[in-house]
C-alpha cells in the first residue's frame, strides 16, 4: 500500500498530536510542518523526529505529489490561500474537519489502518459538502434528485451540464456518494487548470525521464481513481488531443503513461460536466463527437439561479448561517426589503456569486439584520441600473453610476479588508481621512467586532 504524503499547518496542541500520530504509522509519510511560532509544541515534537519544519507554509505547499493539507490554525485567510494554492489532487480539511480526523484516527487506530481511516474521514468530509447542495422547491431540482438517485447506482458515464456556479461538482459527488464505489474518495479534475501539454501527463501519469523535471515515475489520475469516479469539470475546454487519448481510455480501460511502452488496465467511472455547447463545439471542430456521444451517456442539465426564484429565501438563509458560522459572527435573518431586492437580481454567476454577496453582507452588517445598504452587487452584472439609468439624461445618469460606483467600491474594500477601515484605504489607494468621508457620505459603517 502506498504511504499517504501529509503536511499539516499549525503546530499548536492538535499539531503535535497529529505528528505523534504520523510518525508511529508507516502508511503516512509526513513531509512537513509549519507554524509561525518556532517554538511551537508541534514543530518541537517534529524537529526531534527529524521532520521538515518552516514558519512559512507556503515552503511547503511547494512540494510535490501531496495527498494531504491538514490545517488546524484556524485561521480561515490561510484556509483560503492553502485552497487556491494547492494541488487540484490534494484533499484539504481544516479547522473542525481537521479535528474530526485526528479523534477518528485516536478512537479506530487499534482495529483498522490508516488508510480505512482516512477514506473514512473523506466520507464524512464529503457528506458535509453534499449538505451545500440545496435542492429547494423548483421542478427542476426536484426532478435533478430524482435523475442522481437513478443513475448513482449504475455503472453509466454522465454529462452534467450547467452555467458556472449552478453546483456542478455537488450533482457528481452526489452521484459518487450514492454508488458502490463510495468506499473510495472521488478524484476530481478542472480541465481549465492545465494547460494541454501538462493535462496527458496528469491524466495518464508519466515514466521517469519522459520530460524534462520528470524525476520519477509518477501516477496519473485515472491511475489513482481505478475502482472508483474520476470528475472532469470543463470537459469542453479539452484540447483535441487530449480527447482523442481520453476517448482511447474510455473505449478500452486502458492508460498509457507518457514516455511508457507499456499499457495498464483501470476501471474508472467518469462523470464529466460543462458549461459550454458541445453541439456547437463540435460544429466548429473544437470538440469530438464520438467522445461526446461516449460521455454522454446520462444527462443532468441544472438550471440557472435566475431560474429558481422559488428557492432564493431558502437559498439565502442557507447561505446566510453558513456564513455566520464562517465569519463567526451573529446575523439572525435578511430583512424583507433586502429579500426583494436579492430576488430581483440576476444572479450571473449562480449559487456562487449567491454565497459571496451574502458573505460580503453579513461582513458589512453593523447589526443583526442585513439590510439593502449591506449588500454589494458586481457592478458589471448590475442590470438594476442598467434599466433604471434608461430614463435619465447624461449627466443624470453619469452622477448616478459615480455614487453606485463610490458605493459599491468602499462597501468592496471593506468587505476585503474585513471591516478595517485603515487597511481598506489603502487597498482602495485612498487617504484614510478621504475613505472616512466617503463612508459617511454613502452612511457605510464598519463591522462593530472588528477594530478599525
Amino acid at each position: 500500500m502506498k504511504a499517504k504524503r501529509v503536511i499539516i499547518i499549525g503546530g499548536g496542541q492538535d499539531g503535535k498530536s497529529l505528528v505523534k500520530l504520523f510518525h508511529r504509522d508507516s502508511t503516512i509519510e509526513l513531509l512537513g510542518v509549519s507554524d509561525v511560532d518556532d517554538s511551537a509544541p508541534g514543530i518541537s515534537l517534529a524537529k526531534k523526529y527529524g521532520v521538515f519544519t518552516t514558519n512559512d507554509f507556503t515552503e511547503l505547499l511547494k512540494l510535490s505529489s501531496i495527498d494531504l493539507i491538514i490545517d488546524v490554525t484556524g485561521n480561515s485567510d490561510v484556509f483560503h490561500q492553502i485552497s487556491q494554492s494547492k494541488g487540484i489532487d490534494t484533499e484539504l480539511v481544516g479547522g473542525t474537519a481537521a479535528r474530526f480526523i485526528w479523534k477518528l484516527i485516536e478512537t479506530k487506530k487499534q482495529t483498522q489502518d490508516l488508510e480505512d481511516h482516512y477514506n473514512l474521514a473523506m466520507r464524512a468530509l464529503e457528506t458535509k459538502i453534499d449538505e451545500e447542495f440545496v435542492i429547494g422547491a423548483n421542478p427542476q431540482m426536484l426532478e435533478v434528485r430524482e435523475l442522481i438517485a437513478k443513475v448513482a447506482p449504475t455503472p453509466a458515464t454522465v454529462m452534467i451540464c450547467g452555467e458556472s456556479g449552478t453546483g456542478k461538482e455537488l450533482v457528481a459527488r452526489a452521484i459518487h456518494r450514492q454508488s458502490s464505489r463510495s468506499h473510495l474518495p472521488m478524484v476530481t479534475l478542472n480541465c481549465t487548470a492545465l494547460p494541454s501539454t501538462l493535462l496527458e501527463s496528469e491524466l495518464f501519469g508519466y515514466k521517469k525521464g519522459a520530460f524534462t523535471g520528470a524525476y520519477k515515475d509518477t501516477q496519473g489520475l485515472f491511475e489513482r481513481a481505478h475502482s472508483s469516479t474520476m470528475f472532469l469539470d470543463e470537459i469542453g475546454d479539452m484540447s483535441l488531443e487530449t480527447q482523442a487519448k481520453l476517448l482511447r481510455t474510455l473505449q478500452t480501460g486502458e492508460i498509457r503513461a507518457v514516455g511508457d511502452f507499456k499499457s495498464k488496465n483501470v476501471d474508472v467511472r467518469i462523470i464529466a460536466a460543462t458549461n459550454r455547447d458541445l453541439m456547437k463545439a463540435i460544429r466548429e471542430g473544437r470538440f469530438r463527437e464520438d467522445l461526446f456521444y461516449r460521455v454522454n451517456t446520462f444527462t443532468i442539465n441544472l438550471p440557472p439561479l435566475r431560474q429558481r426564484t422559488e428557492d432564493l429565501p431558502l437559498l439565502a438563509e442557507y447561505f446566510l448561517k453558513r456564513a455566520c458560522s464562517r465569519i463567526n459572527k451573529r446575523v439572525d435573518k435578511i430583512s424583507r426589503q433586502a429579500m426583494s431586492l436579492l430576488s430581483q437580481y440576476h444572479w450571473a454567476g449562480n449559487l456562487r456569486e449567491m454565497q459571496n454577496v451574502i458573505e460580503s453582507s453579513v461582513i458589512m452588517t453593523s447589526s443583526t439584520v442585513i439590510e439593502p445598504e449591506n449588500i454589494s452587487f458586481p457592478l458589471q452584472n448590475n442590470v438594476f441600473a442598467r434599466q433604471k439609468s434608461q430614463n435619465l439624461n447624461f449627466m443624470e445618469e453619469k452622477a448616478e453610476n459615480i455614487e453606485k460606483f463610490e458605493r459599491q467600491s468602499i462597501n468592496r474594500y471593506l468587505a476585503e479588508a474585513k471591516g478595517n477601515v485603515s487597511k481598506a484605504s489603502d487597498l482602495a489607494g485612498l487617504p484614510r481621512r478621504t475613505f472616512h468621508r466617503l463612508m459617511e457620505k454613502h452612511r457605510i459603517k464598519s463591522p462593530r467586532n472588528l477594530t478599525d
